[in-house]
């Protein structure tokens, strides 16, 4: 797959990204990414700057668009820590922790992320309200209770396996209780 194939790919993920009723103004999505498995390698055996590069530019022009904050999963050389922009960490109350990614311990989706944001920063976990895994990553641990899978129609980007989900509300109250839809 060439650049400019996986870009048009992405493109059609942000477009079902923006058509969902899930992605809103100050939402937070979490995007795990293998750039190893999108060029068909093994996760954490390949990794791609210029991947990541694409990836991130779609991903912040959405940002841009729609208000979404979209944070960055590191590999599990960081513990699966998440880079994000002090603004947000701080609104937010989360304590930083003290490491910067790079492509051996961070992946090259997040490293792409810190050395792009305007003051990012690393944390050891978010709530986040969406998110995209690219590769198998395993973001669930970053997602608020309940997660629901997404069916968006790109599947694979690259070699990668895509997944999506959103969060809602616990349901409590067994059959007496009403739920909003």
């Amino acid at each position: 797959m060439t650049l400019d194939e996986l870009k048009q790919d992405v493109q059609s993920i942000v477009a079902s990204w923006r058509e969902s009723e899930y992605a809103r103004a100050n939402s937070i999505m979490v995007v795990g990414c293998s750039t190893s498995e999108v060029k068909g390698e093994l996760i954490g055996s390949a990794g791609s700057m210029d991947v990541a590069a694409l990836l991130y530019d779609e991903l912040e022009a959405f940002q841009q668009d729609l208000g979404v904050h979209v944070v960055y999963q590191c590999c599990e050389h960081l513990n699966r820590a998440i880079v994000m922009e002090r603004a947000l960490q701080r609104s937010l109350g989360i304590p930083e922790v003290s490491a910067v990614p790079h492509a051996k311990a961070g992946g090259s989706m997040a490293t792409y992320a810190y050395q792009s944001m305007d003051d990012p920063v690393l944390v050891e976990g978010v709530a986040a309200d969406i998110g995209m895994d690219i590769g198998d990553t395993l973001i669930g641990m970053h997602l608020k209770h309940v997660a629901v899978p997404l069916r968006f129609p790109v599947k694979t980007l690259g070699g990668a396996h895509v997944t999506y989900a959103y969060t809602r509300p616990k349901l409590i109250g067994g059959e007496r209780a009403i739920y909003h839809t």
